[in-house]
């Protein structure tokens, strides 16, 4: 049976095409804490999480001070007793993202160890059913765009197979909002979600 030998850390500040806003807050960041477990066996699964432009130094500190502590020689198959056992090690924090965030890197290496050694795509690992899923893009429709810059992203989209985009909303005034989301659906029609 293979066991965890070794846990790699590394953080990857992302920086946005654009500046991303919603309606609680603005970012030109996002910090990427990346964790890679190696296993007796030599086979390697890669995880990783986001902050939303804050956080990663703590979401690293938590990793490397904690968490990674807690891996070396477990069994990387036990994905669910790590993650409670990970869980109930910082039942103090858990109800935060810093905590969530941290784990969940730890959560998605596993899962992609794992998947790795069995030769299977994650999707036919996690039950998937499908071998296809309809996209949206969540890229295009920040708070701070403007309508006529909202239309053409979902257009463009649109005409890349996409079959839906996801628009902010939480300008100041509801009004705003539902002219910005009319604008967008008279654009691509109502088949576009």
């Amino acid at each position: 049976m293979a066991r965890i030998e070794k846990v790699d850390l590394r953080m990857v500040d992302l920086v946005p095409k654009v500046k991303r806003t919603d309606a609680i807050q603005s970012f030109v960041s996002q910090e990427t804490p990346i964790v890679t477990i190696t296993d007796s066996d030599g086979a390697v699964g890669t995880g990783y999480s986001y902050t939303i432009g804050t956080g990663g130094s703590s979401v690293m500190r938590l990793l490397s001070d904690h968490l990674v502590p807690r891996l070396i020689g477990r069994d990387p198959d036990m994905i669910e007793a790590i993650w409670h056992d990970l869980e109930f090690a910082t039942h103090a924090t858990t109800i935060g993202a810093i905590t969530a965030i941290a784990i969940a890197a730890i959560d998605t290496a596993l899962w992609d160890l794992r998947a790795k050694k069995q030769n299977l795509p994650l999707w036919k690992l996690a039950g998937g059913a499908k071998d296809r899923c309809p996209l949206y893009t969540t890229e295009g429709g920040w708070l701070h765009i403007e309508t006529q810059a909202l239309v053409d992203d979902a257009l463009a989209a649109k005409a890349k197979g996409f079959r839906g985009s996801k628009v902010k909303i939480g300008r100041p005034h509801g009004s705003e909002d539902l002219a910005r989301l009319s604008a967008v659906r008279k654009a691509v029609g109502d088949g576009y979600e």
